[in-house]
């Protein structure tokens, strides 16, 4: 849990910074474009409205109105109707013959007074004058590396800083985390010890209430309090040896040792006899089970968890599965990993539940009794889940009025 919560703060924080830093660099970005092509415009007009044959001036040209304009590579030339020069300006640049067709071309035939040519590294503005048109050319190759090794270098700086911040945060998030890490030790610590004690008085409630059963001196009409007893008890100790396998599941995902056994289990023979130990108890209850069941799957884990795993999830399919219908059991290996899956046909999970069906004490079905048949603390699936992820796997449940609910169990093989 501590896992997950620390990687979705990380993850909060990364796209935090990583909208910031985007946001920034790429308004920067759009605003040296914006100015860039604002200076190869004004470059166009100055040079289209001015003397064909106006010196370039180094430096930056003073106006009337005190406004100075940068200098840009241009060449102006005035072409007839049919798009032959007939007069150049004086202005000391070489021009491709070829770059200066397609730059006349479309200057001539484009329903718009100027356009730029990117493969080219050119823009252009045209007026119509007396005869033809006056188009001038403004070399922007400069403007065009530049704009290009400032995107590459923004780019370079959000990874560095993503990169920077991922290390940040992660130092962040353990140091934030440290006081929630303790008060979940400490309260599994809590849950664990609190269920140790309870099993002493409690085995010896359960032992002195079964001598009580058997004692003929109590009347008739008081030995159902004993025998209510007995039950709260038997329910008493059920949650009690929940909270323990909790408890040690927590202390194996957390990482301690010897919490867990690490042995070679045959999963087909787990699966199979199981499956032949609920054939009765599904007959009970109206429904048949069929299982699929690929020979010599084995894992490493223990064989009491696994045992209890696939029996939480073959009593929660029997038990809410439909009249007359089968419950399917699959067992097989796909490449490094065994999958097993328990399908029912029955009344489909509310979507709202899905997400919260491994919490713990938590039951879709809000309206059931605990003293019904279909009695629990809602803790058998979030037994079932820290069983798998004990070892290393995952489970997932999907659910619909088709093809029924299906939990599947994904565990690494031996």
């Amino acid at each position: 849990m501590l896992g997950r919560l620390k990687r979705k703060f990380i993850l909060i924080i990364m796209t935090l910074v990583g909208c910031v830093l985007v946001s920034t660099l790429g308004m920067s970005l759009c605003l040296t474009y914006a100015t860039q092509q604002q200076l190869i415009r004004e470059s166009l007009r100055r040079s289209i409205e001015g003397d064909i044959n106006s010196v370039p001036t180094i430096g930056t040209q003073m106006q009337e109105d005190g406004e100075r304009h940068a200098n840009m590579l241009a060449a102006v030339v005035e072409v007839n109707g049919d798009g032959v020069v007939f007069e150049t300006s004086d202005a000391p640049v070489v021009i491709n013959p070829d770059t200066l067709g397609e730059v006349i071309a479309s200057a001539t035939t484009s329903s718009s007074d100027s356009g730029s040519m990117p493969k080219l590294h050119v823009s252009w503005m045209s007026r119509r004058i007396a005869g033809g048109w006056r188009v001038a050319i403004v070399d922007t190759s400069a403007a065009d590396q530049s704009f290009s090794n400032m995107v590459l270098r923004f780019a370079e700086i959000i990874v560095l800083g993503l990169l920077a911040m991922l290390a940040i945060s992660w130092f962040l998030a353990g140091w934030a985390l440290r006081p929630v890490s303790q008060a979940w030790d400490r309260q599994r610590a809590f849950v664990a010890d609190a269920s140790h004690e309870l099993k002493t008085p409690l085995s010896v409630i359960m032992a002195n209430t079964e001598i009580l059963l058997r004692d003929r001196d109590i009347p008739t009409r008081s030995m159902r309090w004993v025998e209510s007893t007995r039950e709260e008890s038997d329910h008493m100790r059920g949650l009690v040896n929940d909270l323990l396998q909790l408890a040690r599941t927590d202390e194996t995902i957390s990482g301690a040792a010897g919490a867990m056994q690490h042995d070679d289990v045959d999963l087909s023979d787990l699966v199979d006899e199981s499956a032949l130990e609920f054939d009765a108890i599904a007959f009970e209850r109206s429904c048949a089970i069929s299982s699929t069941i690929e020979e010599n799957v084995h894992v490493t884990g223990d064989r009491e968890w696994l045992e209890r795993l696939v029996r939480i999830l073959m009593d929660n399919a029997c038990k809410y599965a439909g009249a007359n219908t089968i419950v399917l059991v699959a067992l097989s290996q796909h490449g490094r990993a065994a999958h097993l899956s328990v399908t029912n046909m029955g009344t489909p999970i509310d979507p709202e539940d899905l997400p919260h069906l491994f919490d713990r004490f938590y039951r879709s079905d809000k309206a059931r009794a605990r003293t019904s048949q279909a009695s629990g603390f809602g803790l058998g699936l979030a037994i079932a889940k820290g069983i798998v992820e004990a070892h290393g796997g995952g489970i997932s449940v999907k659910s619909d009025q088709v093809e029924g609910t299906t939990f599947s169990v994904t565990i690494p093989i031996a």
